[in-house]
């Protein structure tokens, strides 16, 4: 196939991906050593926490040819996935009321995009074929193996990294799924994503809860709400449970304040819209859940990564940070009685708080 036919095919792919719910696709080459050298420095700092595979795979995060042999080309996806509702900020502003991280109010991403992706490579192989072209390797990946995604995506030109370490769109913000295929195809690159648009901007730095940004585009994890309460399987520091608030579940603060979320789409996937009312829940409700509820409710849901315990565990915390109430503390204590030893330590701790705000309770 000549250059023509490349760029004909690259143009289709575009047509291929609007169909299929992508908003914005892009194509680079392979060559991401300057964010491979950024990835060692940011593990040599043991910022990664107990996210013991980062370490692994070597050189393949930042060389993607020897993870998948020959690749030349990534194909880089991204999908809105801001449901629309109830104002995020509002359920921040409730100590009753549970803050679930937006992206995982529905269906887990990962089945979503995945199944997409599939579907435009197979559109892709169908081109080849019908015009009696030689076939080529795809593999599709979303956020499911040592893929650097955030720098391809900057690469492909979806965006710039910005000092909160998400890619974000001027047309667009940062409320969005990304995904790759890799291959061998040697589809014509975009450019990169022409310039950073952060300035002189700091509002995520300030806003951040817990100070995990600990300076512009450096995140320390083991601060960060988001892997606390989702990576992190044991007990949580005690300096930062307060400031934990009511999040669950991940952390948006510093999408929600992010200036350049004013122009975010909603989306019009209706995967991802709220699941079992995740978006106004209350914290003692979902407290009471049993794990064959959390199982059940959680079944096709990215909340089933922090386990039933990580997910009492988060809840816990919150129902200490919220304001006093009797109910609070008999909720905690009935399930002292089932609890592992992990689970009754925070358990305690909230009660403790509790305490604290009314001691004659």
């Amino acid at each position: 196939m000549d250059q023509t036919g490349y760029e004909q095919l690259k143009t289709n792919i575009q047509l291929w991906g609007q169909s299929l719910g992508f908003q914005q696709i892009g194509i680079t080459d392979t060559d991401l050593r300057p964010h491979g050298q950024y990835l060692e420095n940011w593990l040599e700092k043991n910022f990664h926490g107990d996210m013991f595979y980062m370490e692994k795979h070597g050189a393949k995060r930042s060389r993607p040819e020897l993870l998948i042999e020959a690749t030349c080309r990534i194909i880089s996806v991204r999908m809105n996935y801001l449901p629309k509702g109830i104002d995020p900020q509002m359920v921040l502003a409730s100590d009753q009321t549970a803050y679930v991280a937006r992206y995982s109010l529905g269906r887990d991403y990962h089945k979503v995009i995945r199944k997409r992706l599939v579907k435009l490579w197979d559109k892709i192989q169908d081109y080849l074929i019908a015009h009696d072209l030689p076939t080529y390797a795809g593999r599709v990946f979303t956020d499911s193996a040592p893929v650097l995604e955030k720098a391809i995506a900057e690469k492909a030109g979806l965006g710039w990294i910005g000092k909160n370490t998400l890619v974000l769109n001027k047309d667009a913000g940062s409320w969005f799924f990304l995904g790759e295929i890799f291959t061998n195809l040697p589809l014509p690159p975009d450019p990169a994503y022409p310039e950073n648009h952060c300035g002189s901007c700091t509002a995520c730095i300030d806003i951040c809860p817990t100070r995990a940004i600990i300076a512009p585009y450096q995140l320390d994890a083991r601060k960060c709400i988001s892997y606390l309460t989702i990576e992190h399987r044991g007990v949580i520091p005690e300096p930062l449970r307060s400031l934990m608030g009511n999040r669950i579940f991940g952390c948006d603060d510093c999408q929600l304040v992010c200036p350049w979320n004013k122009f975010a789409k909603f989306t019009n996937e209706a995967d991802f819209s709220p699941r079992h009312k995740l978006d106004t829940s209350t914290l003692l409700s979902l407290f009471a859940w049993s794990e064959n509820e959390f199982l059940k409710n959680t079944e096709g849901s990215a909340i089933r990564r922090t386990g039933y315990d990580g997910w009492l565990r988060n809840i816990a915390i919150a129902l200490g940070n919220s304001n006093h109430e009797l109910r609070v503390i008999a909720a905690l204590k009935q399930k002292m009685a089932v609890a592992s030893d992990m689970l009754n330590e925070h358990i305690n701790w909230a009660i403790s708080r509790q305490q604290q705000k009314d001691p004659s309770s």
